[in-house]
């Protein structure tokens, strides 16, 4: 099926962890130290410059939003009269650049990072995901991962569900009551070439996952079959469901994520498309 892509917001440095809530897309642009919100229609607003480049994006029950502050790994809180304190301290946890996060109904937050300095040419190492507790304290959700990127928790709460970037696979965990993530499994595995980053759950149970070598956002069900591929003409990063009937698919996209490059260019864009099953999940 042909889709078309609207371009709705350009000019970015290198938008990410994208989420849908109160009406507005919330993403954070990266490699300008931004979070932003935006309407429907395009108009940008900037509710949170950061002191270095931000990522996965949460709210706790109480409404404060969360923000994943990559450099010095920690994981931000902002409070309602706007000020950013830190929420938790993900150093002893993270071994490089903290990532992409998820937060449960609960208030509990799923953080990933990227394993290794993958600037340098070190060995790919593997990764331990962070789980900060409302409360603010951390603890190792899980291990081996092969950088942890998009993550999605299902309606029910009891599945989240991790892209493993340069493994190029779905990983799922069981959610016990108390945060512990078990039974690790393969949800699925991606097309050749293709590799997850940011994700998003839809109301059949299927998962819409950018993929930036192939410039697309790919549809896939738990064992890999592909209901349905959306190209871009350039790298997809990330995808979130929104619109008012949750219906609108929108794609972060870049030329490039090398942060000199980004700054410099600003290829970065918010594109839109209509697709016939909603968003579930937590937003």
């Amino acid at each position: 099926m042909s889709r078309t892509l609207t371009p709705l917001l350009d000019g970015l440095a290198f938008p990410e962890g994208p989420r849908w809530r109160d009406g507005r897309l919330y993403f954070s642009d990266m490699h300008a130290h931004e979070v932003v919100a935006m309407t429907p229609d395009g108009r940008r607003e900037t509710v949170v410059a950061a002191q270095g480049p931000v990522s996965g994006l949460g709210w706790l029950p109480d409404g404060r939003m969360l923000i994943v502050s990559m450099n010095d790994r920690r994981l931000l809180r902002r409070e309602p009269d706007g000020r950013l304190v830190q929420h938790a301290d993900l150093s002893a946890i993270a071994s490089f650049h903290c990532n992409d996060m998820v937060v449960d109904a609960r208030g509990r937050a799923y953080v990933g990072n990227f394993g290794w300095n993958i600037f340098s040419e070190d060995p790919q190492a593997p990764a331990r995901m962070a789980r900060v507790d409302p409360d603010g304290s951390v603890t190792v959700a899980a291990e081996d991962l092969i950088f942890p990127n998009g993550t999605v928790i299902t309606d029910d709460g009891r599945t989240l569900i991790v892209g493993e970037t340069f493994a190029g696979r779905l990983t799922a965990f069981d959610i016990a009551d108390d945060g512990t993530l078990s039974n690790r499994r393969l949800w699925a595995a991606l097309p050749a070439g293709a590799v997850p980053d940011g994700c998003c759950l839809d109301a059949e149970g299927a998962i819409w996952v950018a993929s930036p070598p192939t410039n697309d956002a790919i549809r896939i069900f738990e064992g890999g079959r592909v209901a349905e591929r959306l190209v871009a003409d350039r790298g997809v990063y990330a995808c979130m469901l929104g619109g008012a009937d949750r219906r609108t698919l929108y794609l972060l996209t870049s030329r490039g994520s090398e942060p000199e490059q980004c700054k410099a260019e600003r290829s970065g864009r918010i594109e839109a498309a209509n697709v016939e099953v909603p968003g579930a999940g937590l937003p």
